[in-house]
């Protein structure tokens, strides 16, 4: 009668021992898994970041060096030209560059986006910004 006890719990030692190494890996698994995700995470925003960085600070320097052109040869007809360059510059120098929480981030980069088409326009220059492995170009 002994060794009819000993069946039924060697059997449950098995199929115990599958579920708790499958609970284990699991949990083994969740663990890198959520390590890695943040790893990934961190590297694809600093990258993004960057990217943002890269392009807000071309259309400062863009801006900037317009608005002193600009004012250089000061007429009537630069002042709307002048006026649009300086809300442009107004708009990037209050951009929250480092709060990536900032909840209308994408939102306020579409209006500088848009305010630096407008600028192009003003100026004649066509708008052909791009970024890239290279760098930041801007073609005219």
């Amino acid at each position: 009668m002994a060794s009819d006890e000993c069946e039924p719990d060697a059997f449950d030692a098995i199929v115990m021992a599958e579920t708790r190494f499958h609970g284990e890996g699991y949990q083994e698994g969740y663990v890198e898994g959520k390590h890695a995700g943040v790893v990934e995470g961190r590297q694809y925003g600093m990258q993004q970041g960057a990217n943002i960085g890269l392009e807000i600070g071309s259309y400062l320097g863009f801006a900037m060096t317009w608005q002193r052109l600009l004012l250089k040869g000061s007429n009537e007809k630069h002042s709307k030209k002048i006026k649009v360059l300086e809300l442009l510059i107004e708009m990037i120098q209050t951009f929250p560059c480092d709060d990536p929480t900032y909840e209308k981030l994408q939102e306020d980069l579409e209006k500088i986006r848009g305010r630096f088409k407008q600028v192009c326009s003003l100026l004649h220059i066509p708008s052909n910004f791009r970024l890239g492995a290279e760098g930041s170009a801007l073609t005219f």
